[in-house]
């Protein structure tokens, strides 16, 4: 009965805990390391999109508002 519970944790310990320990600190070393130079220029597209998506909501608000001034109750 004994083997039958031993074969596995040996079978763990030697190929899948070893595996299982490089891919974690491999994760934590990337994760560290911060944003690659593409991921930053990614970000800062993202960043510049979204300032212009605030400004044309921020305009067509004040569309609503001049023109239909109830548009906010009517949720």
């Amino acid at each position: 009965m004994e083997e039958i519970i031993v074969a596995p944790v040996i079978i763990f310990m030697v190929l899948v805990a070893p595996i299982w320990l490089i891919l974690h600190y491999r994760s934590k070393r990337q994760v560290s390391q911060g944003l690659t130079e593409e991921e930053y220029i990614q970000l800062s597209e993202l960043s510049e999109l979204a300032d212009k998506m605030s400004e044309r909501i921020k305009t067509l608000e004040a569309i609503l508002d001049a023109e239909a001034p109830e548009w906010r109750n009517q949720a």
